[in-house]
C-alpha cells in the first residue's frame, strides 16, 4: 500500500488535472497561445500519473474486495478459492504499481520532463583542466545518442588543444533533466596530461551545472529589467571572428546575472540564445530560494545541486569512475569513452528514491 504521504501528493496531483482542464476550457486561456501551451504541456505530464494512480486505486480495491471474501465464511468453497487465487495475480500488481508510483513522486517532481541547458566549465588545472571539460561535453554528447536526445552547442569557448574553457549546450528529448540532474556538481580528473613531458599523474577539475529549461510563461524577463550590450566575439586561433558585433552580453538587473552569447554569427540567434540560458538561470536562482524556504522532500535530492561540490573522481590509470555520493566505481571506459551512464545513472536515481523515502518515514 501507498504510504499516507505519498497517497496525499497523488490526490493533489489529481486536483491539478482537474484544475487545469478547467483552465484549458476558459476563452482568457485559449487567446493566450502560449499560456494554452504550457497549461497543455502540464496536464499532459500530470495526466501520466494520475491515470496510474486511478490503475492502482482500482486494482487496491478489488484486492481489498478478494481478501475479505476469501477469508469470510461463505459456504460455497470454490468461490474462496476463486477469491484467493484472485489475490496472488492482484498483489503483485499492486505492488508493482505502488513503487512506480512512489518513484515518480519521490523522483519524478515536477521538473523531471524539462529540458535542459548544461553549463561546463573547467575549473583548476589550466588547458588540462580545459582537455577535461571537452571529454566531459563527449561524454555527455555520446550519452545523449544513445538516448536519442537532441543536443544543441549555444555557446563555447574552445582551446587550441581541442578542450573548452566552458561550454553551454542544451538537451531536448524524454526524461532529460530527470537523469541529467545529478551530473550538477564537481567533477575532478587523475591521469597523465598531454601536457606534461615526464609522465606524472595529475588533479584537475571541472565544474558542470544542469538548469531545467522553463517555458516563456514560467519566467517573464521584463525588457525595463535587463540590460543588453553587443560586441565583437573572438576565438582561438586567430579565427576571423570579429568583424561584426555578433555576440551578446545580457545582464539581468534585479539579480545580476549575466550571460555573455558569441557561438552564432548572427546577432539575432544569439540573442536568443542568452535569453535562453538567462531564463534557465533566473528560473534555477528562484526554485533554489523556494527550495530553501520549504521543509520540503527536495531537500533530501542527491547532493546540494551546487556545482562547488565534489561528487565524482575519473581515475583514468585505474580505469575507473567514483561516484561519491554512492560511494560506488564505475567502468571509465563504457562511461567516458562509450558515453554509457546508464548504470551509474540509475544507481544514482535509486540512491535519490531510498534516502527521501527515509525522510518521508
Amino acid at each position: 500500500m501507498l504510504p499516507p504521504l505519498i497517497e496525499k501528493k497523488l490526490e493533489q496531483l489529481s486536483a491539478r488535472r482537474r484544475e487545469l482542464e478547467d483552465l484549458l476550457s476558459k476563452p482568457e486561456t485559449l487567446e493566450r497561445p502560449a499560456v494554452y501551451r504550457c497549461h497543455s504541456l502540464e496536464l499532459g505530464k500530470v495526466m501520466k500519473v494520475v491515470a496510474r494512480y486511478d490503475e492502482y486505486l482500482r486494482a487496491a480495491r478489488e484486492l481489498a474486495g478478494n481478501e475479505e471474501l476469501s477469508r469470510s465464511s461463505v459456504e460455497d468453497p470454490a468461490l474462496r478459492q476463486l477469491a484467493k487465487e484472485e489475490v496472488a495475480l492482484l498483489e503483485p500488481t499492486v505492488r508493482r504499481l505502488s513503487e512506480e508510483l512512489i518513484d515518480r513522486v519521490l523522483v519524478e517532481d515536477k521538473d523531471a520532463s524539462k529540458n535542459v541547458i548544461v553549463e561546463i566549465r573547467a575549473g583548476v588545472g589550466g588547458e588540462e583542466a580545459a582537455l577535461f571539460a571537452g571529454d566531459l561535453f563527449r561524454m555527455y554528447s555520446k550519452y545523449a545518442e544513445r538516448r536519442g536526445w537532441k543536443m544543441e552547442v549555444m555557446d563555447s569557448s574552445p582551446t587550441d588543444l581541442g578542450g573548452f574553457k566552458e561550454v553551454v549546450f542544451s538537451v531536448s528529448g524524454e526524461d532529460v533533466y530527470r537523469d541529467l540532474r545529478y551530473e550538477t556538481g564537481g567533477h575532478r580528473v587523475q591521469r597523465v596530461p598531454q601536457t606534461e613531458a615526464s609522465g606524472r599523474i595529475h588533479t584537475s577539475a571541472a565544474t558542470v551545472a544542469v538548469l531545467g529549461e522553463p517555458e516563456e510563461v514560467e519566467v517573464e524577463i521584463k525588457d525595463a529589467d535587463i540590460e543588453m550590450e553587443f560586441y565583437r566575439s573572438g576565438g582561438p586561433g586567430g579565427q576571423n571572428v570579429n568583424k561584426v558585433s555578433s555576440a551578446v552580453r545580457i545582464r539581468h538587473i534585479p539579480s545580476g546575472i549575466v550571460v555573455a552569447i558569441q557561438e552564432e554569427s548572427s546577432q539575432h540567434k544569439n540573442r536568443a540564445r542568452a535569453l535562453r540560458v538567462l531564463r534557465s538561470r533566473l528560473y534555477e536562482h528562484h526554485e533554489s530560494q523556494r527550495k530553501e524556504k520549504e521543509q520540503s522532500l527536495r531537500r533530501n535530492q542527491i547532493g546540494s545541486g551546487d556545482r562547488s561540490q565534489r561528487i565524482r573522481t575519473y581515475n583514468f590509470p585505474q580505469n575507473r569512475v567514483t561516484d561519491h555520493r554512492l560511494n560506488e566505481n564505475f567502468n571509465l571506459e563504457r562511461i567516458v569513452r562509450e558515453g554509457d551512464l546508464t548504470a551509474l545513472t540509475e544507481a544514482l536515481r535509486a540512491h535519490d528514491r531510498e534516502q527521501r523515502m527515509k525522510e518521508l518515514l
